[in-house]
């Protein structure tokens, strides 16, 4: 027996933990949401196989993490095998990233908020760093794989066919959906082929985020649930079907759409599937609903140390340790909400007030049920909260029988003579349909008489006779109002029940936002609803006047038709002298009595006007020539002119800062300040990566220029020798400038070859080693940055050029202060001009000191 190559292992178990593309979005999403991220795009190309982009914007990786961040079992999740126990993150074995080294090429781009610039790091399939540049990227961690599967041929053979890549994104997006739901407060975005597939935004709630995901013409059909349990501790919340509603709306052929968490990980568990399937379809005839699968988001939160995640590479099975109460506890909350399933071991009284009655309210402890009773003081919705707890009580029963299946035909003749007068007296309270639809199914027990739901109660007031109406009715100087063909000016409750809602009318800024909103999401998909409002603002700003008026006149034109719909709904003062017609008269007409008591219960309060409240105040003393005299002493006493730079605007049409320094003002360009700054930080700690060379170079007195030149490269910082003899020179002033050299000592003469070279530089070779040679020999330099060939220097000016570009064309006022800082602190006062040659400030004006120089700037213009 031989043992296996290190290679070879990691490619083994590697092959085992990432599987599919799926595979790898989850584990760098997983790390995302470990990260704290709020906002994560996913970005696809070629299904997944060519490149796979996940960036969020989470805490990122610590400097000193990094070097491992890609080593197996390194990891900041846990400690020791005890963290298991209260484990609270998704990921935890530290075998991701190194995982997907093994079978791709992996990029991580990273920036803590402690950092000034992001790091782009690559790494070779151990997980090792290879290289490293910074990146104009934000806060945040980005992850780029590329060439999956690129040494298993057979694997990557097998999305060969368009069918499997599709399935394989259909399957990225589930995954994506099934944290959106669990996440209500994270942003998911998924591209294919910079093609939007789909995306969520930020919801407030988890209903919200049920909307989004799922859509609104499903989340009317679900009903939120909640049962929490102590003795073990599990708690049920989620979304379930109502009981009831079309199949067809509420399920689908593919469980696709039935989510199962548990402790908020999206796992697959049988026995809760099966569960969810038995008592959905149980509500329905056996054909219709028998092989499709519920629309279920169910959250079941158990103890961290009753569950062990560690079971699958992919983490979506579990085991659970108090199993059958979570299965008891599900089970309870279905029979609940859909009632019992058929063929299930019930009395027959109960079998039979299962049927007939409707299911019980959403309970699944009966005491709960139990202490509403004193709240209910009708005999017949007690009875049926009775029979609904005795129900829920049988639920119980019937889940500590399931195992028995014993024949109803066996019990004996005392028993079903005892169920038969149970079901009689059951009868008795049954409800049907046509009494109810009567209103005559639920009756007073004292006064006898069907219940109503309103009564109006209005204050015992002495009545006229009959013989007094009927002279009010004869009289011709007093005319009676109908109620429904005459309405008074007052709003009654006939207007609020009769009349339709009427639109308000809109403003100018709101008939504006109604046309822009769509264009802005057409620029802006991903937009949120407070980006997409300023943006509609700023379009507003900046809108011409001849565009405005037109909107004003559509608001005003929105206004008359507004008036002229209330006016026709007859909310002004009936017309006395309008003849009345042989049809209005024939109307039925309401009770006198209870229209002046609607009319008394929604007359308009009228307000009385408040008295004027006497504000206080108090004369102060105030001397014009005083305050001269204190401000001249004021400034007598003053050092002169401000010292530093201070900001005071930018211009609206340019990039460009207004800055007091001293008495003068001048223009600032922050970009070229950034450019300068940048190009000073990567002159000194930029490290050029170096390629391997299959053909050393090497190095001779006459290449280099001579033996004075051979010795001061010989005299720089070397490495420990290696088990071959040679040496690797390991001074900073080489290794930057992308030269790696070794030295061979031999028994005559020592040998010096060039083994890596840096090839992002165009053109680098032996006459920029000899460069730095030059620097270190003639002009005695010390650091890096003194040691630059000029080779270098200009892609280093380039690359800070490039960084400088992908700022924002507008800066805040907090990021212009803090570049003033940094140009003071770094570059001091002497060097003020850019890497073009350009000066920093402008001079715009000198602020006058006196009046008397004040009056000459203000002088009028000769034309």
């Amino acid at each position: 027996m031989k043992q296996l190559p290190p290679d070879t292992v990691r490619l083994l178990s590697s092959s085992q933990v990432i599987t599919s593309v799926v595979n790898v979005v989850k584990e760098l999403v997983e790390n995302s949401l470990d990260a704290g991220a709020l906002n994560i795009d996913v970005k696809l190309e070629n299904f997944g196989l060519d490149r796979i982009e996940v960036r969020d914007n989470g805490h990122g990786i610590k400097a000193v993490d990094a070097p491992v961040v890609a080593i197996r079992h390194f990891t900041s999740k846990i400690c020791s095998h005890e963290d298991l126990e209260h484990l609270e993150t998704y990921g935890f074995r530290g075998e991701a990233l190194g995982s997907i080294c093994a079978v791709a090429e992996v990029a991580v781009t990273t920036k803590t908020e402690a950092d000034d610039v992001s790091i782009q790091y690559s790494l070779d399939s151990t997980g090792t760093i290879v290289s490293q540049k910074p990146s104009h990227l934000d806060q945040g961690t980005t992850v780029s794989v590329t060439k999956l599967f690129r040494n298993l041929p057979v694997r990557r053979q097998f999305y060969s066919s368009t069918k499997k890549c599709k399935e394989e994104l259909k399957k990225v997006q589930e995954l994506l959906m099934a944290y959106a739901l669990i996440k209500p407060e994270l942003r998911l975005l998924l591209v294919h082929n910079k093609v939007v597939i789909w995306q969520k935004a930020k919801a407030a709630d988890d209903r919200s985020a049920l909307v989004a995901t799922l859509g609104s013409g499903i989340v009317p059909n679900l009903l939120p649930c909640h049962q929490r349990q102590e003795q073990p501790k599990i708690i049920i919340d989620g979304f379930f079907p109502k009981p009831g509603v079309d199949c067809s709306s509420t399920s689908s052929s593919t469980p696709e759409k039935t989510f199962i968490f548990i402790n908020n990980r999206p796992v697959h568990h049988k026995e809760v599937m099966k569960l969810l399937r038995q008592h959905y379809s149980a509500q329905y005839p056996e054909d219709s609903a028998r092989h499709r699968y519920p629309i279920i988001v169910i959250k079941i939160t158990v103890s961290p140390s009753a569950v062990d995640v560690n079971l699958t590479p992919d983490k979506t099975q579990v085991l659970l340790h108090n199993k059958e109460a979570v299965l008891t506890a599900v089970e309870a909350l279905l029979v609940s909400l859909y009632g019992f399933r058929p063929g299930s071991d019930l009395p027959p009284e109960q079998q039979l007030n299962h049927e007939t009655l409707p299911p019980p309210p959403l309970q699944t402890d009966a005491s709960q049920l139990k202490n509403k009773r004193s709240d209910v003081r009708d005999d017949n919705v007690l009875t049926e909260a009775e029979t609904h707890a005795d129900s829920a009580q049988s639920s119980d029963v019937s889940l500590e029988r399931q195992a028995s299946n014993t024949s109803s035909s066996s019990k004996s003749p005392e028993r079903r003579g005892h169920a038969d007068v149970s079901a009689a007296e059951t009868r008795k309270h049954q409800i049907s349909a046509e009494d109810w639809s009567r209103g005559t199914a639920l009756v007073d027990s004292v006064s006898g008489e069907p219940l109503q739901p309103i009564v109006i109660l209005q204050p015992s007031t002495p009545s006229p006779s009959n013989s007094d109406e009927a002279k009010i009715q004869r009289s011709p100087g007093k005319k009676m109002l109908n109620a429904i063909t005459e309405k008074p000016a007052a709003l009654t409750a006939y207007d609020m029940i009769r009349n339709r809602t009427t639109r308000s009318p809109l403003s100018p800024v709101a008939l504006f936002e109604k046309d822009t909103r769509a264009e802005v999401l057409r620029e802006k998909p991903a937009a949120s609803l407070q980006d997409i409002s300023i943006a509609v603002q700023e379009k507003w700003n900046i809108l011409g006047e001849g565009d405005r008026k037109k909107y004003e006149e559509k608001a005003r034109k929105s206004l008359q038709h507004y008036n002229q719909k209330t006016t026709a709904e007859g909310l002004r003062e009936p017309d006395e002298k309008a003849p009345r017609t042989k049809l209005q008269g024939q109307k039925r007409k309401p009770p006198l009595s209870n229209q002046q008591l609607m009319d008394q219960l929604f007359a308009r309060p009228q307000k009385k006007p408040k008295a004027p409240v006497s504000r206080p105040s108090w004369p102060v003393p105030c001397s014009v020539p005083a305050l001269r005299l204190q401000l001249q002493r004021l400034s007598s006493q003053s050092s002169g002119a401000p010292r530093g730079l201070h900001l005071v605007n930018q211009l609206a049409s340019q990039s460009t800062w207004v800055i007091l320094c001293g008495q003068r003002l001048m223009l600032l360009n922050p970009f070229r300040v950034e450019e300068t700054l940048l190009f000073k930080r990567l002159l000194e700690n930029n490290i050029l990566p170096s390629v391997s060379l299959q053909n050393p170079v090497q190095l001779t007195d006459g290449s280099l220029g001579g033996a004075e030149y051979v010795q001061t490269l010989c005299n720089m910082e070397k490495q420990n020798p290696d088990l071959t003899g040679g040496v690797l020179f390991s001074d900073p002033r080489l290794v930057a400038n992308g030269f790696k050299i070794k030295l061979t000592a031999g028994t005559n003469e020592r040998h010096l070859e060039v083994t890596e070279m840096a090839d992002c530089v165009p053109f680098l070779g032996v006459e920029d080693l000899r460069e730095i040679l030059t620097a270190v020999h003639h002009r005695k330099a010390s650091t890096v940055r003194e040691c630059r060939p000029l080779k270098v220097t200009n892609y280093l000016q380039a690359e800070a050029v490039r960084l400088a570009r992908q700022l924002p064309i507008t800066l805040p006022r907090e990021d212009v202060e803090q570049i003033i800082r940094r140009m003071e602190q770094q570059l001091g006062e002497s060097s003020h001009i850019c890497i073009h040659g350009r000066p920093f400030f402008q001079h715009l004006a000198d602020v006058p000191s006196t009046d008397g120089e004040a009056q000459a700037q203000f002088r009028p213009l000769g034309l």
